[in-house]
């Protein structure tokens, strides 16, 4: 197939990416900046100049592809109103170019927000619908274009996509304790976390693209929960320092941004997933890739 990836140089795009060129697929790549481009092109993947607000890029993009694979996001998390806008432009736009064609979309969604008190699971509706809603309600969005034609899968990615070589949350987090010289941790940090390395992640991605039924919700989880506070100390031992608790509402503080976050309980099952797709994470677990020092160098 002729796979369009909005994403491609990124975090787990570029681990999709490669999953889709090594299953033989061709691959057309969203690319914003001249680095990103070469590093794409370099790859073998066809370079389409633009950004996530570029509507007609994506519509190029969409128009020319047996397949779309949207995993940018603008992660504005100083104003979450503009990422919002961005995301559900950009599933309206994909979506439309592919009602009536039955062509895989695959949009990256996530764990967070579901406040049930339990692990998150693939039977869960996402509970939010409108561009006033996170990611302007893109999951609900997309999966809605079922009925139009659009085979949308929705793949919910853990929290922490991790490996060597993440800047996300994790890397703020480990950045955070390094310029506090203490490691915080919110509450009792009984909080959970889900978590997936990258590969496995990525590897799910191809599954989406190549057999996912129309309206599926996978959930790239290899981790059900780990409490905030196992990952705190984990950090800890990393960095050899101490792990403190900080209250909720000292969090930001303490923390940045991230304390927000940190705070919440994201654990998520995946054993729907598990049997719809015989995926079987293999790839190291958090603590494995936190003791490899990986978040710790440089």
């Amino acid at each position: 197939m002729r796979v369009f990836v909005t994403g491609a140089s990124g975090w787990i795009g570029s681990a999709s990416v490669e999953e889709l060129l090594g299953a033989g697929h061709e691959v057309v790549g969203l690319a914003r900046s001249d680095d990103s481009a070469a590093a794409l092109a370099a790859r073998g993947v066809e370079v389409l100049r633009g950004e996530l607000d570029d509507l007609d890029s994506l519509r190029a993009g969409a128009e020319q592809a047996d397949a779309v694979v949207h995993l940018a996001n603008k992660h504005d998390f100083a104003d979450q109103a503009v990422s919002n806008l961005a995301e559900r432009n950009a599933v309206e736009t994909l979506t439309t170019v592919l009602a009536g064609s039955d062509r895989p979309f695959v949009l990256a969604s996530g764990v967070a927000g579901f406040a049930f008190g339990r692990p998150v699971t693939e039977e869960d509706a996402s509970p939010f619908s409108g561009l006033d809603s996170p990611r302007g309600g893109a999951e609900n969005l997309a999966l809605e274009r079922v009925g139009a034609g659009v085979r949308s899968v929705a793949v919910r990615f853990a929290p922490t996509v991790h490996g060597s070589g993440d800047h996300g949350f994790i890397a703020v987090l480990v950045a955070a304790a390094r310029e506090r010289g203490a490691v915080g941790y919110v509450g009792d940090g009984s909080n959970r976390w889900s978590a997936v390395h990258r590969s496995d992640a990525a590897r799910l991605v191809r599954f989406a693209v190549e057999h996912a039924p129309a309206g599926s919700r996978l959930h790239a989880v290899a981790e059900e929960g780990i409490t905030t506070r196992e990952i705190a100390e984990a950090i800890g031992r990393g960095l050899g320092l101490s792990t403190v608790s900080v209250a909720p509402g000292d969090a930001t503080e303490h923390l940045g941004w991230i304390g927000a976050f940190f705070a919440m309980d994201f654990s998520a099952a995946s054993a729907a997933t598990r049997r719809l797709a015989g995926w079987e994470p293999t790839g190291p677990t958090l603590a494995e890739d936190l003791a490899s020092g990986a978040y710790f160098t440089g």
